[in-house]
């Protein structure tokens, strides 16, 4: 069946934004599409975007069926507006952030645990699920305005942080594919749509704008993460087109942090007052605290926001106390805290530090975004003869004065005011994303310019030395490259080394690790040490051959086959050389990851 339309969605920490354009014109003409959601108790409105906040219902309010709205899908959560609006006041019923929760592998993200830490009799749901149920509210949303054009027999296109690992992408296509989302829908990194974006808004145009070895670096610094990637202009058969080079670790920094900052000088100035705040009121605080950073943050922000949480005490007058921030102490917290000034050799802090930890999330121990930029680009070496383009792209950024300290301190860090430029327009942070990906979808379609670059990271499988055992020590252990940096959609490729054994009749269990760094290693490159932040541990990989695979062993001799599909979804299979059998390694994301110890 021809597909008609291509579908760009973004699933954003802060906000869901879903545009789409007709495949069949000549041109994309992107569009956003309204999105139907519950805005107060018997109302209901269609926004541009789908704030990413859950709210669980109490028992009496779903008997009451304040939120059974006619001609309105009935979801176990609200969500959106309306859930948004809770947070302050209901924080305890309330998921801010699912998105953080699905790359957090210290949790089991299919277990009902959010929100986090919620009273025991509040009914929590996965990460997962929470995941599932913003993207069904947006199929629906399609549905309803398309009712001929069925979601499942178009082009969908659904963003990822460029650093979320295999186990955290592998989660969001469960909960894409459980909300409706057709079998061969694709997963693009926010970044590159962001370019994407960038391409669609400046047409054929681009390349006059920059030359062959220029670099454009994606800064892209939204509500839960901040992503880092590197995109080289290069040349091939005389024409100039794009290819992704690198791209940074994860980092959990970003909007939410802000929040969190703003809270705790909020809390001080609570304390200062005599009002010292309880775990719920921390995070009522946290939500509250958004709004204020919203609204100071923006070009014509007031001179002060009011701050107010619920009180817990029957002396409290009218039930509430509040505190004022006005917006130049906000400024300066917010814009030397994240963006401070910083050499090219100062490095991100890695020690834990004190603050406000009551979400659960593990949060980048250093906030300091420019020292995570000034590592980044120490790490991907760009010729000082070359221009840098600089794309911001996420909510922060609607914040100008956010915007020029980070130009500021990026081009402090290139010791050139010249050779570091700004690329693109910033009037549309919030649906950059989706209509980058709408575009892209559009793009491959009628094979538009694309950014060649292959898988974000090399991979590699942990596998334990042979020898001696020693009592009370493990043997060592060396990591084997199986997928190598840049392996393009579409192609496989058979890892060479020795055979390893499967055991058979229980699960054969290999640690999986990935590199942002590592740009040289092959398939088959055996790592013997290695630094603690050159690979980064991710979900397990495990198999289980039942015992009639074994043919009289208790194990199966096996090599690896790694294969990344077109639709950019990377598989790892254990092959038989002997009877051409193979057999597809699965990931574990149910158990924890711990520290990797080389």
């Amino acid at each position: 069946m021809t597909k008609q339309y291509s579908i760009g969605i973004d699933l954003g920490t802060t906000n869901c934004v879903m545009s789409y354009a007709n495949l069949l014109a000549d041109r994309p003409h992107i569009e956003l599409l309204r999105i139907r959601q519950v805005t107060a108790l018997n109302e209901h409105e269609e926004l541009e975007y789908l704030p990413s906040f859950l709210y669980l219902p109490t028992e009496q309010e779903t008997e009451a069926g304040v939120f059974d709205l006619p001609d309105y899908p009935v979801y176990p959560t609200v969500n959106g507006y309306f859930a948004r609006q809770a947070s302050a006041e209901n924080p305890e019923r309330t998921i801010a952030a699912a998105k953080s929760w699905l790359c957090h592998a210290s949790v089991d993200r299919h277990a009902a645990i959010l929100p986090w830490q919620a009273p025991d009799e509040i009914a929590k749901i996965s990460p997962v699920a929470a995941s599932r149920f913003l993207l069904r509210q947006l199929v629906d949303s399609w549905q309803r305005s398309f009712p001929t054009a069925p979601i499942e027999n178009q082009q969908v296109v659904l963003t990822v942080p460029a650093s979320f690992d295999l186990a955290a992408r592998e989660l969001t296509r469960e909960a894409a594919l459980g909300a409706g989302l057709p079998a061969d829908f694709i997963l693009l990194e926010e970044p590159q749509a962001a370019v994407y974006h960038w391409l669609e808004t400046t047409g054929e145009n681009w390349r006059q704008t920059v030359k062959e070895g220029d670099s454009l670096m994606v800064c892209d610094v939204g509500g839960g993460t901040t992503d880092l990637t590197l995109v080289q202009v290069c040349s091939e058969a005389g024409e100039l087109n794009l290819r992704r080079i690198a791209v940074g670790n994860h980092l959990l920094v970003g909007g939410d942090n802000m929040d969190l900052a703003l809270a705790h000088l909020a809390a001080q100035k609570f304390s200062q007052l005599g009002h010292k705040l309880n775990a719920w009121q921390s995070t009522s605080l946290w939500h509250a605290c958004r709004r204020a950073k919203e609204s100071l943050l923006s070009s014509d922000g007031p001179a002060a926001e009011t701050i107010s949480v619920l009180g817990r005490s029957s002396k409290l007058v009218a039930g509430t106390i509040s505190i004022e921030v006005d917006r130049e102490e906000v400024q300066s917290l917010l814009v030397d805290g994240f963006f401070p000034f910083c050499e090219s050799t100062e490095l991100p802090r890695r020690e834990s530090q004190s603050g406000f930890q009551e979400v659960g999330l593990p949060f980048e121990p250093d906030t300091g975004i420019t020292r995570h930029v000034a590592e980044f680009v120490a790490n991907n070496v760009m010729s000082s003869d070359s221009d840098l383009y600089l794309l911001l792209n996420g909510g922060v950024f609607k914040g100008s004065v956010l915007r020029e300290r980070a130009v500021q301190a990026v081009r402090r860090l290139r010791q050139s005011e010249s050779s570091v430029r700004i690329l693109g327009k910033l009037d549309d942070l919030d649906f950059a994303v989706s209509r980058g990906a709408t575009y892209y979808g559009w793009a491959k379609h009628h094979g538009g310019v694309r950014i060649r670059g292959g898988t974000a990271r090399s991979y590699y499988v942990g596998i334990e030395s042979s020898g001696l055992a020693v009592p009370g020590m493990p043997r060592p252990l060396q990591a084997v490259c199986v997928v190598p940096l840049g392996m393009e959609e579409g192609s496989e490729v058979s890892v060479p080394g020795r055979e390893v054994g499967l055991v058979v009749g229980r699960a054969a269990k290999f640690r999986f690790f990935a590199s942002a760094t590592r740009k040289d290693d092959r398939p088959g490159t055996v790592l013997k040490f290695w630094d603690e932040d050159e690979l980064i541990e991710t979900s397990p990989m495990e198999l289980l051959l039942d015992m009639d695979e074994a043919q009289d062993s208790s194990f199966v001799p096996v090599t690896f086959l790694s294969k990344v599909s077109e639709l950019g979804v990377l598989e790892l299979w254990c092959k038989h050389n002997a009877s051409g059998r193979q057999w597809k390694l699965e990931l574990n994301v149910r158990d924890a990851v711990e520290v990797p110890q080389a």
